[in-house]
């Protein structure tokens, strides 16, 4: 009996080859290719393409019933899972002798949940990291083996910050699994203390507003980059934001300026520095050539 691993983005990749070090992996199982991109074609999951190209031998259940068949029947002996986007049911986490191993991006307690990484980026902390735990029933709930902390640098995106904490994840499991695997070391309770819950990022939260503080929504940008990207409705159409810096330069309030070659907006108690955006329906511009091609048009938001 050897090993599942569960998991979709690219983030869990270092991590499903990790666990190929320490334990025989005799399943992959990631999400169905879904459509998207230009032309909605069908698009598969970065953990399937990583998969075939090992490969090891690969599922991509529909529902949660085929998963749980798959977790019952397939006789492994642990499971890891690394944001895969399904919770595993009791029966399903019951299934497995040694259970199941979630390699989580934050330092547990503080945000369980879907987004702990743009979560902590948002809320200014300074620093984060990565925790291995045993999947109990509740949401990122179950006692902790191993973790690792890392300061959140001041330029850091939630992109960099993920790829990042997805190489330390997978030390984790090099460094840990082998004597969980063994019984040479078991997992302890969480703290009670300092629980946040980091909820799934939506599209409608990383709108900037006029009465954001310029230091959160300088945060939100790099937060929400690359997914799903800050965004504005201003007076020349919709506006995503791709990166910014803090400025000690002014605009007023909803107003976005240009001051020689700089592209400065207004926010409730300060400014942010616009260095790259995208208009709607176009591509990825410098914002100096964005606010030039206005010739002149002021601009505010909302």
């Amino acid at each position: 009996m050897g090993a599942v691993f569960l998991g979709t983005p690219a983030a869990a990749i270092p991590s499903l080859t990790a666990l190929a070090d320490v334990e025989d992996v005799d399943l992959v199982i990631t999400q169905p290719d879904r459509r998207g991109g230009r032309g909605n074609a069908r698009l598969a999951p970065p953990v399937k393409a990583a998969a075939q190209q090992f490969g090891f031998r690969l599922a991509q259940p529909d529902s949660k019933e085929e998963l749980a068949e798959i977790l019952i029947t397939g006789g492994f002996n642990i499971g890891v899972v690394v944001a895969y986007g399904r919770i595993l049911s009791p029966t399903m986490l019951a299934a497995v002798p040694l259970g199941f191993l979630n390699v989580h991006f934050s330092l547990l307690p503080r945000w369980r949940g879907a987004a702990p990484v743009e979560r902590a980026i948002v809320a200014g902390d300074a620093r984060t990291g990565v925790t291995l735990m045993k999947i109990d029933e509740g949401l990122d709930t179950g006692p902790v083996l191993a973790e690792i902390a890392t300061p959140i640098g001041p330029n850091e995106t939630g992109g960099s910050l993920t790829a990042r904490l997805s190489y330390l994840g997978a030390s984790l499991i090099d460094g840990s699994a082998p004597e969980y695997l063994n019984n040479r070391r078991r997992p302890v309770p969480q703290i009670a203390s300092g629980v946040r819950v980091a909820k799934r990022l939506t599209k409608e939260e990383a709108r900037l507003l006029p009465a954001h503080p310029a230091g959160e929504a300088e945060r939100m940008i790099r937060a929400f980059h690359p997914r799903p990207i800050a965004w504005m409705e201003t007076s020349a159409g919709a506006l995503r934001v791709h990166r910014a810096v803090p400025t000690d330069n002014l605009a007023e309030p909803g107003q976005i300026i240009q001051l020689g070659t700089r592209v400065i907006a207004g926010f409730t108690d300060g400014s942010v520095e616009f260095l790259s955006v995208q208009p709607a329906d176009r591509t990825k511009v410098a914002a100096l050539a964005w606010i030039n091609g206005l010739r002149g048009e002021s601009v505010t938001f909302g």
